[in-house]
């Protein structure tokens, strides 16, 4: 075993290893978004507006993959900022239509930027063949996951419960 840092039977675990990246990535995410006036939350509703279209605050979070309370939040910063307009849905005037303005355009492509800086940042160290790598690999994860997202296999574990490591 070595002196410093973890010990060996955690250095290797594909968890922590993953936990440990995506806690750096958060970090530059958001150390980038913030010195520009945004959060995270404000380019994912942005980015789902410009490829999906006006959408309810409900649809909106689900494209985007937010809680409801986040959704609208991030909808008053955003229409604050004049990125995003609301205006009653035609078929349920009890629901908002949210859509995306010019503002919000320029923005969105201000923190593609951002976004791109933040991922060059965290695969510095890998070429730029290397960098396609970690991508395919995360989403095969991923998808997997999804697709026995019930299913958990416990292997060693009295308690039930699979350990997060």
């Amino acid at each position: 075993m070595g002196s410093r840092g973890a010990p060996d039977r955690l250095r290797g675990a594909p968890s922590r290893l993953l936990n440990r990246t995506a806690t750096l990535a958060s970090r530059l995410v958001a150390d980038g978004f913030g010195a520009v006036g945004a959060r995270r939350y404000h380019y994912w509703l942005l980015a789902a507006l410009e490829q999906f279209g006006p959408a309810t605050q409900a649809e909106l979070g689900r494209r985007a993959g937010l809680d409801r309370s986040d959704v609208v939040a991030t909808v008053n910063e955003l229409a604050g900022k004049g990125c995003v307009e609301r205006a009653p849905d035609p078929d349920d005037r009890r629901r908002n239509v949210v859509s995306l303005t010019r503002v919000g355009l320029a923005h969105l492509r201000e923190l593609d930027g951002v976004q791109a800086a933040a991922q060059d940042a965290l695969l510095a160290p890998l070429s730029a063949a290397e960098r396609a790598e970690p991508v395919r690999v995360l989403g095969v994860v991923l998808e997997h996951r999804g697709r026995i997202r019930r299913k958990v296999l416990l292997v060693g574990c009295r308690s039930g419960r699979v350990p997060f490591v």
